[in-house]
């Protein structure tokens, strides 16, 4: 019996435990998949870069083409690319050698008929980009910015998921206190009730009284049960965002700590820890440099063309009897396109002027939000100072009522309503913790700080 006890002690050891903040945070950002999407947006800009470069470079491509074909132009073209051509082929075979006839007049038939052939052309061509209008250069100059404003969001999405976890933690947190304060008001309750019938029983009150209490005790059962329901909701909420389905039990919670000082000391440095702020000026970097990229169109396009095959009537054609080689510079300039380019140049200005409106919107916008966050924390402080002043006094209020009860100065509904009061206030002092500790890691991550 001791072996079977011990082995379900140690099953719910294994897959049960309580968590704290830090852990939570640790397993949400390992495996929330959400950020494994972002962070997948990074590797596609570093390709992009990559791709950017890659054109700089050229292509080398090689071909092996294989005809066949009796047409007269493409025979005697694979004949003289082969090097095999010879003045038969152009008929001289029917030339009047002793100048008797006309020759002029004569189609030679080994040059409009010739037998089919088959030919096997075997290239490498090398194609490389000279002058793009500066295109190429703007491009990886635009990879390079999305690569950082990128970075920039995944980070930024990183710290605001940490807000959802304080969130979801802390509700756990809070929906346990509730727990704890509801029992506490259970055994007061059930007090009431025992005291109650022991008084009826000694004819000192009446049947209300303990009705009153029972009733009252009943109402303070269901509470219970709606605390212990929003807990397990908030485990499972937690649950969801950690991945982790053995959380039974949370901490304590999770307080951040804010040096408070004048609104004009936080803001100085937080434009530059804002990854939201880094990642709106990336993209405004971006698009204009798109302006210039649009506008590439507008020069003159050169590129280089090299190339090296061999032509043979044989697949086994490498033969340097037969091989030739070309080089080619060439240059393409647009004179006219009906103003596309004009338009594309003017739309990506369009854009930058929104973004760049976007941006200093979000500037001034930072500035707002860092001094509503303060001015809510410090609320939410004096709120928690004056709640906990109140749950004391509701305490010693309840204590006092319980002992007049006793001594029979005041009735069951007064006590009962003492004993409501002292919950309210208990509930109000878990929430206003709650809210204060929401509002200071909303303050940290409006700074640009990382919860830890």
């Amino acid at each position: 019996m001791k072996k079977i006890l011990l082995l379900l002690v140690c099953q719910l050891l294994l897959f049960s435990y309580t968590i704290d903040f830090k852990t939570s945070l640790s397993k949400t950002i390992e495996n929330n998949k959400g950020l494994k999407a972002k962070k997948l947006d990074v590797e596609t800009s570093k390709l992009d870069l990559e791709e950017a470069k890659g054109y700089n470079y050229g292509n080398l491509v090689f071909n092996e083409n294989i005809s066949h074909t009796n047409n007269a132009g493409y025979v005697f073209g694979m004949k003289l690319a082969s090097r095999e051509a010879t003045f038969g082929d152009f008929g001289f075979n029917e030339f009047d050698m002793t100048g008797a006839t006309n020759p002029l007049p004569v189609a030679p038939k080994d040059l409009n008929y010739p037998d089919a052939r088959t030919n096997y052309e075997t290239k490498l061509t090398y194609k490389v980009p000279l002058f793009t209008g500066y295109k190429l250069q703007n491009a990886k100059k635009m990879a390079k910015l999305q690569i950082l404003a990128k970075t920039a969001k995944y980070n930024y999405d990183e710290k605001a998921l940490g807000l959802e976890v304080l969130k979801a933690y802390n509700g756990a947190v809070a929906s346990k206190e509730f727990i704890k304060a509801t029992k506490k008001a259970k055994e007061a309750t059930s007090s009431f009730v025992n005291f109650a019938n022991e008084l009826f029983n000694e004819g000192l009150v009446t049947s209300i009284d303990v009705k009153q209490a029972k009733v009252y005790d009943m109402g303070v059962d269901a509470k219970m049960i709606e605390a212990k329901n929003r807990y397990d909701l908030a485990l499972s909420y937690l649950k969801f965002l950690t991945s982790e389905e053995n959380i039974t039990n949370v901490g304590s919670f999770k307080n951040s700590t804010n040096n408070i000082t004048l609104l004009e000391t936080l803001t100085s440095t937080t434009h530059d820890n804002r990854e939201d702020f880094s990642w709106m000026k990336y993209n405004t970097d971006t698009m204009r440099a798109k302006i210039d990229f649009d506008n590439a169109d507008n020069y003159p396009m050169i590129g280089a063309q090299l190339e090296y095959g061999y032509n043979d009537d044989e697949v086994n054609n490498i033969n340097s009897d037969k091989d030739y080689y070309l080089g080619a510079v060439g240059l393409s300039y647009t004179l006219f396109d009906g103003s596309i380019t004009s338009s594309k140049k003017q739309k990506a200005k369009i854009k930058y002027n929104q973004t760049k409106h976007y941006f200093e919107y979000m500037k001034d916008g930072i500035k707002l939000e860092v001094e509503k966050n303060l001015l809510t924390l410090q609320t939410k402080q004096k709120i928690l100072k004056q709640k906990i002043k109140a749950q004391n006094l509701s305490d010693e209020v309840l204590e006092q009522s319980q002992q007049m009860y006793k001594n029979h100065l005041i009735n069951m509904s007064n006590l009962l309503m003492q004993q409501a009061n002292q919950q309210k206030s208990s509930a109000e002092t878990i929430m206003a913790n709650y809210e204060k500790s929401l509002a200071a890691a909303t303050l940290q991550i409006s700074l640009g700080e990382k919860l830890k």
